[in-house]
């Protein structure tokens, strides 16, 4: 699609802003029947829905349950299939890290395990961000023949592990590893395993890692243990801006989805820790740019946490935020999410999620209300997510047509 959209871009004043709640979408409580989205009270949504063109958007294929990378990747025009992209570089990128060609990254966690070896919270707590400073200082302390370690801390119980080969060893480190972390409790971390020839010598590293980090982490309950995800090196994707024409922002406040941001052209622009900060950064940022990305975090958190009531309360507060955002006076606003975190599971899903396109040109349907079976209904159907670009820019009226 990048290939096929770029040649028929044009420029263009319209203003486009892409609110991204992530883990947006859920599955009924059983006692009611009911969706988060349907048992939340969202009369700005709702209104909305009834001016917008409405549907469903897949993330990957069904039955595919989408991380955060590829789900963002799917919504800013990019198949999530063919650009593959590891969570350990998304990380590192967000916190500003200066990842280089050859380096090897990966995602953290500060878990917790039992007297066994076994898992018993994979988030350690959600330890505060100055105790994940702390604990990474003694992480710091672990040497490894050949490369240099570098570990950083990032929000709440996550870290970014990088290694990078020394200049006289030639590098040679290598991804193609298998992450340590099971995602389910009651069970030990993974061993690493190389899933190539070439990254053997590397997976050998990262379980020395491992090891040193248990070590120096048993009396640091409960964050007493450590998981590596999302391995990966540095690849190069086509530019954003470059691609669509647009002055693009993307508004984040964490790390992962700056970093994701980062990695494809856009300008990431600081803000704070709150959603009402990000607000505050897209109102002064207005005038600068043409495209802006906003991350909702809440929903995805309480979606993981398996607490059905804070995930309906997040999705409250977002829609108390929506009169401030068409205050602005964008010409399209998407309001969608990276992938489904159903209460429910307690995890991502592999059910896609709502989408909602408003701009003077959607073509309005008869959907009323932005849930996950209203918008079933709508007049978008079931769409990739990396079709949803195209259909921005042509809302946008930033599309001359393709062919004669």
């Amino acid at each position: 699609m990048l290939d096929v959209i770029a040649p028929l871009v044009v420029s263009n004043t319209t203003k486009i802003v892409l609110v991204s709640l992530d883990g947006l979408g859920g599955l009924p409580r059983p006692e009611t029947g009911r969706s988060e989205l349907e048992t939340a009270q969202l009369p700005n949504l709702s209104q909305l829905a009834t001016e917008a063109a409405c549907g469903l958007i897949r993330h990957v294929a069904p039955g595919i349950t989408p991380g955060s990378g590829p789900g963002h990747l799917g919504l800013f025009g990019y198949d999530p299939l063919r650009y593959q992209v590891g969570r350990g570089v998304l990380e590192a990128l967000g916190i500003e890290f200066d990842l280089r060609a050859g380096d090897v990254a990966a995602r953290g966690n500060f878990c917790t395990v039992d007297g066994t070896g076994r898992i018993t919270d994979r988030r350690a707590g959600r330890i505060a961000t100055d105790v994940c400073v702390r604990l990474t200082e003694r992480l710091r302390r672990i040497r490894l023949p050949g490369v240099e370690v570098f570990v950083e801390p990032g929000k709440d119980y996550r870290f970014v592990l990088v290694l990078r080969g020394r200049a006289r060893s030639g590098g040679g480190l290598s991804a193609r590893l298998s992450e340590t972390d099971p995602q389910v409790l009651g069970k030990p971390p993974l061993a690493v395993k190389a899933l190539a020839p070439r990254a053997k010598a590397t997976a050998a590293l990262v379980s020395r890692f491992v090891a040193e980090a248990r070590r120096l982490l048993a009396d640091a309950a409960p964050a007493n243990m450590v998981l590596l995800r999302g391995f990966d090196q540095l690849p190069k994707l086509p530019r954003f801006p470059e691609v669509f024409g647009l002055r693009s922002a993307a508004i984040a406040a964490y790390p992962m989805y700056r970093g994701l941001a980062k990695l494809v052209g856009m300008e990431v622009l600081k803000t704070g820790a709150t959603f009402d900060d990000e607000l505050a950064t897209l109102r002064e940022n207005w005038d600068t740019h043409d495209f802006f990305f906003v991350h909702y975090k809440d929903t995805d958190k309480a979606g993981e946490d398996g607490d059905f009531d804070a995930k309906v309360g997040a999705l409250e507060r977002l829609d108390r935020a929506i009169p401030d955002i068409r205050a602005l006076g964008p010409d399209v606003l998407i309001i969608s999410g990276d992938h489904a975190t159903p209460s429910v599971l307690a995890g991502h899903g592999w059910q896609p999620v709502p989408l909602l396109v408003w701009s003077r040109y959607c073509g309005a349907d008869a959907v009323a209300a932005f849930t996950e079976r209203a918008c079933a209904g709508g007049s978008l159907g079931v769409i990739p997510a990396q079709h949803l670009m195209p259909l921005v820019m042509a809302n946008a009226l930033r599309l001359i047509k393709f062919g004669a």
